[in-house]
């Protein structure tokens, strides 16, 4: 998979994201969406993006994923993807 196809969003993972990740599930889940962030082994030892974000329903009018090769890379760029939703995530 190639990254040169503007499918992922610009990350940030200097912003302390994964910090805040617990909060932001429990957030998402007071909100009415369910979501989970989760790494794949098979995914890590063939060295593609192990960690994976999903979320669905409550306002969300279709499922979020989102990739990375951390847990911090994932996280930012669910942050993007909830916010071009509409989601104004409060971390």
């Amino acid at each position: 998979m190639t990254r040169a196809k503007g499918r992922w969003p610009k990350a940030d993972p200097d912003q302390g994201v994964d910090d805040a990740t617990l909060l932001i599930l429990e957030w998402l889940g007071e909100q009415g969406v369910g979501a989970m962030i989760r790494i794949d082994a098979e995914r890590l030892r063939e060295g593609r993006p192990a960690w994976t974000f999903a979320a669905a329903g409550g306002p969300l009018s279709e499922g979020i994923r989102a990739d990375g090769d951390s847990a911090a890379e994932c996280m930012s760029r669910a942050l993007v993807r909830l916010r071009e939703a509409g989601l104004a995530v409060p971390f």
